[in-house]
């Protein structure tokens, strides 16, 4: 009985770790798998900034050449740095000792982090980093308050403050609160440009947790294209076999 509600805890506590972050307003955004390009951006975008520290040992750089539509070349050229085999899968060298050393922590693996997340979760997350200098890296963040990463996209976004504002509770205390974050030192890209720069890596990091999403969503087209055919035809059969009796 023990063993189950363990299993059972280990299975929700997702589902509770964000929940609790409820309050938090995630921006949408509006991630397109099917366009190419902008997964090839997010994959190198992903591989120059993410792929040092964080892992995605469940996929193959080879897998990439197919589904992104880039040749084995290509992989080699732009994604890969440390001169591995494409069949390999996108792991790093630092190993969990040392990262827990450096950080404090071991860094995630991102694989599978956009089902764990959410796509509106991480495109929030990417773009509501803040300077504060209460924490080890000088950064907070909006979504993950205490964050324990870096800004590492800070060259392209530049430096964001927050905000605050004095708003008073039911019983009489203010606080402060942030109330939206202000641009002081512009980064090598504009607003804009990075808020695509992140939507092509969040677009990247769904395609990663679930590459096979496509052809899925195709297949399941095709069986209840199927069942309704076959519904017919039964449907036609069951009405001459029956039409003695009817």
């Amino acid at each position: 009985m023990k063993k189950q509600l363990f299993a059972i805890l280990l299975l929700v506590s997702p589902a509770l770790a964000l929940a609790s972050g409820g309050e938090v307003h995630l921006d949408k955004v509006h991630i397109d798998p099917t366009n190419k390009e902008s997964l090839q951006r997010g994959a190198r975008t992903f591989v120059n900034y993410c792929l040092s520290c964080h892992s995605a040992k469940y996929q193959r750089y080879n897998r990439l050449a197919r589904d992104l539509g880039m040749s084995e070349d290509d992989v080699l050229e732009n994604l890969m740095f440390t001169g591995d085999k494409t069949g390999d899968t996108m792991d790093i060298a630092l190993s969990s000792k040392d990262a827990k050393k450096y950080f404090g922590a071991v860094p995630p693996d991102l694989t599978l982090v956009a089902r764990v997340r959410g796509v509106d979760w991480l495109y929030t997350y990417l773009r509501t980093f803040y300077l504060d200098d209460s924490r080890p890296f000088g950064v907070n963040n909006l979504v993950f308050d205490k964050v324990g990463m870096p800004h590492v996209l800070w060259e392209l976004q530049g430096w964001q403050k927050p905000v605050y504002e004095t708003e008073t509770d039911s019983e009489g205390h203010e606080h402060k609160k942030i109330v939206e974050l202000e641009l002081v030192e512009q980064g090598s890209q504009t607003p804009a440009e990075y808020d695509r720069t992140v939507r092509d890596l969040v677009n990247f990091l769904a395609y990663m947790a679930e590459p096979i999403k496509l052809e899925r969503q195709a297949l399941g087209i095709k069986v209840l294209l199927f069942l309704f055919v076959l519904f017919i035809i039964t449907y036609l059969l069951k009405k001459e076999y029956w039409k003695d009796i009817h």
